[in-house]
Parts: structure tokens; sequence; C-alpha cells
């Protein structure tokens, strides 16, 4: 897909978007209009033109999304690094199933942009570690994955 644009999530995507996995979302600050950028693992590709993901009720996320729906979400797959922009809104205020107090948010994706540098490609993803206990991390994730699946 190297230097297209495409209107929603090709295939490969779609695929990589199934699970959990580690992208970050970027926002406009409802305090300074300026960019913000989280990093957040609780993901899922709904269809080719929807993404959702969990984050906590507090976040600034949530209020930067109230303020102004343009939302980015970068995603290093498939060896490339990807731009996926449009609309996101609050779909549930409480993620029901879970123990934490997540919300729900939906992203209506506008366009899906390949924005690795040319004559480049990635050889390794990144990784992450759950530092706390893992059995309760997989518990939890397994809990967020299936109740965002259910929403």
């Amino acid at each position: 897909m190297a230097n297209r644009v495409e209107p929603g999530l090709i295939p490969a995507l779609f695929e990589e978007l199934q699970s959990e996995r580690f992208v970050t979302v970027s926002t406009v600050d409802y305090e300074t209009n300026g960019p913000n950028v989280s990093a957040i693992s609780w993901i899922l590709a709904k269809d080719e033109q929807t993404l959702l993901f969990a984050v906590d009720q507090l976040s600034r996320i949530v209020k930067n999304i109230k303020d102004n729906p343009l939302v980015v979400v970068n995603l290093i797959a498939n060896e490339s690094t990807y731009s996926i922009a449009g609309k996101a809104g609050v779909s549930l205020e409480s993620l029901s199933g879970v123990p934490l107090k997540l919300a729900l948010i939906q992203l209506a994706i506008h366009e899906v942009r390949d924005v690795m540098f040319y004559g480049s490609k990635i050889s390794t993803e990144p990784a992450y570690e759950k530092t706390y206990d893992k059995t309760a991390a997989d518990r939890l994730d397994r809990q967020v994955i299936e109740a965002m699946k259910k929403a």
C-alpha cells in the first residue's frame, strides 16, 4: 500500500486490528488546540470503516474528542506505518462487563494513509510487556476486548 490512500482498512490491517495491540491516538487538545498523542492497546476493527477503542473515562482523549472529533490512529503493521484518520465520538460512557471505568470510543474512518518514508519498511514491530500481574492483565485484556465486541 506504499504511498497510497485508501477509504478504509485493507484486509491485512483489518486482521491486525482483531486483537489488542500497541497504537498511538492523536487528538486535538481541548485546552491548547495543539496536538495530543497517547499510546493505547485496547483497539478493535469493527469493520473496514470503523475502529473501536477503550480508554479510561477520565482520559484526556475523551475530553479532547468531545471538543473536537478529529482523530488519527497511528498503526505500525504490515511492514509499514499507517495513519488512520476520521471522526470519533464516545459510543458508550461506560463499557459494561469490565471492572474498570472505561469509555468506548468509535472512530468512523475517513482515510487510511501509508505514511512510511520512501524506500523503507518496518523490520520489527513495537512490542510491549505488562508490568503488573500477568494473569490479571491477561484476564482484564480478554474482558475488555470481549466487551468491545459485544458493544
